[in-house]
């Protein structure tokens, strides 16, 4: 794809107290869970992948409804061609979402007799245009300050490329043209009119879109150069009725990649938790996540993942090949190069009045890893017959304990209610004797 330099901005409109437990084991479990982003009705994503000044941005929504009824409005500082802008692989997005998402883990308690380790632990959607003629467009747009610059087709997808002189009138133009556009939009799109940008928009060709097969709409993907590494979501405020996520995947050679312009922090992890939470485990992370964003003020990101492509310890999916990451937009891997390539996973939940501005990156050498991570422990089951094993008993009773309080604090439920559903459950699960005696 032909480079675009001096890009400044591509507007998608779409969209804890951290409690760790000390670690009595390293990164290692067996995998049996993830939160990825079907927890939620509604989450754009995006993947950024970049070195240097050089970006390539992958764009996908959530849009759910009738593709005849869909566009978007893309504020972009050039005129572009058809060859700089290509449609990407759904496909993509799910390899980098499953592979990122925070996971559950299960550990098993050794025999407290044996020579195991005895410990316990601690605890824009709007309709698409309605067919103008050529004579009404012109009319149209000498009238109101609006010129198309240029105009083709990707994909499923035709696009306008537009220039404005003043928001009101690109407002007034998009209205008539069929686009329902939400109130308040020219208040938005004036800074992007006083920086001389141009506005791609972009609709789903149905003739297309039915050849192509596919059942939901398809990412639209972009490269540019620019020293300034951002991502604008002002305007997907307009479209929301509530808090919006947005989760982020940012591709470097470098290492982690972080929001400078409001706060970066990791999500809570390392965290032991009753076992009943292995059937609740989505109903678990949504309410975590937003015990989190309320404790940090609903104005920060949140790092979900950050790890080397080579690998990952427990793995909730395998690391994407080469030719994947080409294809998510990794564009420095050579040939016999391997995959030196370090990813970030931001989750963004984010309202018009606690994210004010676009969302600004910069690149860290940061290399070190972190996943979100919850641990299950599961006690040893077996007969035991030695000292170690009574003490073992008796300080189970103080692990469960601090799980529920752990749980609590971690997603506000109720904690009389978290201690109600563990002994059942880890009765029917373990079918301990001694349990009667720990649990009152």
């Amino acid at each position: 794809m032909k480079q675009i330099r001096g890009l400044i901005a591509i507007l998608i409109a779409i969209l804890a107290v951290i409690w760790v437990a000390p670690n009595a084991w390293g990164f290692c479990g067996f995998y049996v869970a993830k939160a990825d982003t079907k927890l939620y009705n509604k989450a754009s994503q995006a993947i950024i992948a970049r070195q240097g000044d050089r970006t390539i941005l992958t764009m996908a929504n959530d849009y759910q409804g009738n593709v005849k009824d869909f566009a978007i409005v893309v504020p972009v500082p050039v005129v572009l061609q058809q060859e700089q802008v290509r449609v990407g692989d759904p496909k993509i997005i799910e390899r980098l979402d499953a592979f990122s998402a925070p996971r559950l883990v299960e550990y098993f308690d050794p025999d407290p007799c044996g020579d195991g380790d005895l410990s316990v632990g601690s605890g824009t959607r709007g309709g698409a245009p309605m067919a103008a003629s050529p004579a009404r467009m012109r009319n149209d747009e000498s009238a109101l300050g609006v010129t198309i610059e240029s105009r083709f087709s990707v994909g499923e997808y035709d696009i306008l490329i537009l220039s404005a002189r003043e928001s009101n009138g690109l407002e007034t133009w998009l209205k008539r043209n069929g686009y329902r556009i939400p109130p308040g939009s020219s208040q938005l799109l004036q800074p992007y009119i006083r920086q001389n940008m141009k506005f791609f928009v972009a609709k789903v060709n149905l003739s297309e879109f039915q050849k192509s097969g596919y059942k939901f709409l398809r990412p639209l993907q972009m490269a540019y150069e620019s020293a300034r590494f951002m991502l604008p979501i002002r305007l997907g405020t307009l479209n929301a009725t509530s808090d919006q996520d947005l989760i982020v995947y940012l591709l470097s050679p470098k290492g982690q990649t972080e929001i400078i312009n409001y706060r970066t922090v990791k999500i809570p992890s390392d965290t032991q938790i009753p076992l009943f939470v292995k059937n609740e485990f989505g109903d678990f992370y949504k309410a975590m996540f937003q015990t989190a964003y309320t404790r940090e003020g609903k104005n920060s990101a949140f790092i979900e993942y950050a790890w080397d492509m080579g690998g990952c310890d427990p793995c909730s999916a395998q690391p994407l090949n080469p030719e994947e990451l080409r294809q998510a937009g990794v564009f420095w891997l050579t040939p016999g190069s391997g995959t030196n390539v370090f990813i970030t996973r931001l989750h963004v939940r984010y309202t018009r009045d606690k994210f004010p501005e676009d969302l600004m990156f910069q690149e860290t050498s940061n290399r070190q890893f972190f996943q979100g991570r919850y641990i299950l422990r599961h006690p040893f089951s077996g007969e035991i017959q030695c000292e170690e094993g009574q003490r073992y008993q008796r300080v189970l009773a103080e692990r469960f304990e601090r799980e529920a309080q752990t749980l609590a604090q971690l997603t506000g439920w109720n904690i009389q209610e978290i201690r109600q559903k563990m002994p059942a459950t880890a009765a029917q699960q373990q079918n301990l004797p001694f349990w009667r005696n720990i649990w009152p």
